[in-house]
């Protein structure tokens, strides 16, 4: 049997013992978690020469505009908050949401660094493809969002506002500023996650778990899950579901054709024969 070194992080042969599997793990987590921590101090601090503008303060503003928008145009707004502590929790809600999206890069390299030494040449050719397109799809999850969903989602949601007559009281939106936040992330989260839908049916594919016939067979079923999951997800409102579930579904159409392509050669034979 082979020996270990003085720490007892690897054997006379070079490679890392459980020990030090578990030491790099360590360590790459708290470098991530340590990015993390100083991203969101950094956020939710005040901006140098103000005295409550911040980072967060900035994020929130930018997330808030497709609403703003909607109500300018009708003739201005407001959003308010209910409770004392509602609008401080909100800013540090903002601040780790807008933490975690700096920092999500850095963990996914520390990962990265911890997996790729066990992979082999080949192996580290064909995952890098999938931890780029990542956070390429998430990113483009969050702009469908930002830029497609919320103006028509906040328009449908608006017009439900009325005048006041000698007979009734207007009916004005107000949205509290926690509330508006939470529906926002949710919709970010949501379709970013669901815009990863190729990256983990593709990993499966390569790992042999799936296969492209499989994924076709049960299209019906994908179709099915995709409108149920975009009824739980989304606002109560058919533009935003429809918008969710129609994506994902596409995004399943791509994965079977990308299934296909990557299958390997001793499937295709066994295909022949």
């Amino acid at each position: 049997m082979a020996g270990q070194d003085s720490d007892g992080l690897k054997t006379d042969d070079g490679r890392m013992t459980l020990i030090g599997h578990l030491t790099e793990l360590r360590n790459r987590l708290g470098i991530a978690v340590a990015a993390f921590l100083v991203l969101f101090l950094l956020s939710v601090a005040p901006l140098p020469g103000t005295t409550s503008n911040s980072i967060s303060y900035q994020v929130f503003v930018f997330l808030q505009a497709p609403l703003a928008e909607i109500l300018q145009e009708k003739g201005g707004g407001r959003m308010i908050f209910t409770a004392l502590h509602e609008g401080f929790f909100t800013q540090i809600k903002v601040g780790f949401f807008t933490a975690l999206c700096i920092t999500f890069p850095i963990i996914s390299m520390q990962l990265w660094k911890f997996i790729a030494p066990g992979l082999y040449k080949n192996e580290r050719k064909a995952f890098l493809p999938f931890l780029i397109a990542t956070p390429v799809l998430f990113l483009l999850g969050a702009a469908m969002v930002y830029y497609i969903v919320t103006p028509l989602a906040w328009e449908f949601f608006v017009s439900f506002e009325m005048l006041g007559d000698g007979n009734a009281l207007p009916i004005e939106l107000e949205p509290r500023i926690s509330e508006y936040l939470s529906l926002m992330m949710r919709l970010i989260f949501a379709f970013g996650l669901a815009f990863e839908l190729p990256v983990i049916l593709l990993l499966l594919a390569r790992a042999g778990l799936v296969t492209h016939q499989g994924l076709a067979e049960k299209r019906k079923i994908a179709i099915v899950v995709s409108f149920v999951a975009a009824a739980v997800l989304t606002p109560p409102d058919v533009i935003s579901q429809l918008l969710l579930a129609i994506p994902i579904i596409v995004l399943y159409e791509i994965s079977i054709i990308g299934a296909r392509w990557i299958s390997t050669p001793e499937e295709n034979e066994l295909k022949k024969n």
